[in-house]
């Protein structure tokens, strides 16, 4: 082995606290920090975490063709160009990369991308991660919703295209959870209603952030919402293991009604 170490690390949804101690640690101890961002944009979620803990002159950002859905060659040079940089860290002498992604990395994450293509460029970097809170577990925190317990099942799954495999997963499933599911966040909706599924069901936007908007899925009439929009749909239950006090119950955010 090479010694040279890439790690991802899950810095969860958006709020600092939600970073585990070993996130925290792995972080600063690393030699340089990575961060994914879109070109000409903003500094993103996982960056504006990593602030809280790490200073800003050890950060670099890592530009990706993140919306890119039809040109497959600029997505290519995107992970290549990102991969390079990373490759350049080492070969200036860090020993330690740390690329910060939110949630966990081992969960619909950039940063598997990112180790496939330092690996083609130096086959003998030892790649780890660490894992994350997900948008889905805080999103069940807030709203007091159980995911699963005894031996339900749990299904996640992203609505960017097709809603086939929705409208199956509500029908086999005891307890679904959408991600990715914005800019069809109507038809979602529509998909939970047709399959008497939509009491219940949870929303949630902005999860983790200062302005997170979470409520139940039937005061949701928006045509589309943010990107990262999660919906949970648990099983409907009686007597013990229902729905939990929610933390956020009495709590409004920027007029949104809170569950």
């Amino acid at each position: 082995m090479s010694g040279e170490l890439l790690v991802g690390v899950g810095v969860g949804p958006g709020d600092p606290e939600l970073l585990t101690v070993k996130g925290v640690r792995v972080l600063q101890q690393a030699d340089v920090v990575v961060v994914p961002a879109m070109e000409g944009s903003s500094r993103g979620r996982a960056e504006r975490t990593v602030l809280e803990y790490v200073s800003a002159e050890r950060i670099r950002r890592l530009t990706f063709a993140l919306n890119e859905r039809h040109d497959s060659a600029r997505r290519e040079r995107a992970w290549d160009a990102a991969g390079k940089t990373v490759v350049d860290a080492f070969e200036n002498g860090a020993r330690t990369v740390a690329f910060a992604t939110i949630g966990d990395p081992n969960i619909y994450s950039t940063f598997t991308y990112l180790a496939e293509t330092v690996l083609g460029f130096r086959p003998d970097v030892e790649i780890a991660t660490v894992p994350g809170i997900t948008a889905m577990q805080e999103l069940a925190a807030g709203s007091g919703t159980v995911l699963c317990e005894g031996d339900e099942s749990l299904v996640l799954l992203p609505v960017t295209g097709d809603l086939a495999a929705l409208h199956s997963a509500v029908e086999q499933f005891d307890n679904v959870v959408v991600y990715k599911g914005g800019a069809r966040v109507g038809p979602v909706l529509d998909v939970l209603r047709s399959a008497g599924r939509i009491d219940g069901a949870v929303y949630g936007s902005h999860v983790g952030l200062p302005d997170q908007d979470i409520r139940p899925a039937t005061a949701v009439d928006e045509a589309t919402s943010p990107y990262l929009t999660t919906i949970l749909v648990p099983q409907a239950k009686t007597g013990r293991g229902r729905r939990l006090p929610s933390r956020d119950e009495k709590r409004s955010t920027n007029g949104s009604s809170q569950m």
